[in-house]
């Protein structure tokens, strides 16, 4: 996001200043590509119930956008770009497409929170993802497993 909503801005001083350092910008972005499941998926990370994200890994070499690390902090925001909570990194895991488990599908938190449900939107979402750089999903491609948990909100 090149325009920061003020919100954003907002959020990442009140934090710095409640965590007694000095300002430092966090990453701020949404979930998802389209207006109903960002705004759906922010809903759910407020409510506690969406613990996890997961992109490909090769979007992310393809995009060079940096792996998740533990510790990681982002400010998550619905389609309007604004924001909602920080949240925090606390596991990053690699796992194949077709080994993702029930109990991961649950903490991602969507939908009825399934494994079929997780497999029924997560393929077409990686089809969507892959597509810029000519790649196709396959069911043994590396998926980044990333635990967070909400660590400040207004």
């Amino acid at each position: 996001m090149n325009d920061l909503h003020p919100s954003v801005t907002a959020i990442n001083q009140v934090y710095c200043e409640a965590m007694g350092k000095l300002y430092q910008p966090i990453d701020a972005w949404y979930f998802c590509d389209n207006q109903k499941d960002a705004d759906e998926c922010a809903e759910r990370v407020l409510s506690g119930e969406k613990r996890a994200t997961s992109p490909s890994l090769w979007w992310h070499e393809q995009s060079g956008e940096p792996l998740p690390e533990v510790g990681d902090l982002n400010i998550v925001t619905n389609w309007a770009g604004e924001a909602q909570c920080i949240i925090q990194t606390r596991l990053v895991d690699v796992c194949a497409y077709d080994k993702i488990s029930e109990a991961y599908a649950y903490l991602e938190g969507e939908g009825d929170k399934s494994l079929k449900y997780w497999r029924e939107v997560h393929w077409p979402y990686y089809q969507r993802e892959l597509a810029p750089f000519g790649l196709e999903p396959q069911t043994d491609m590396p998926i980044i497993c990333e635990h967070f948990e909400v660590v400040f909100r207004l």
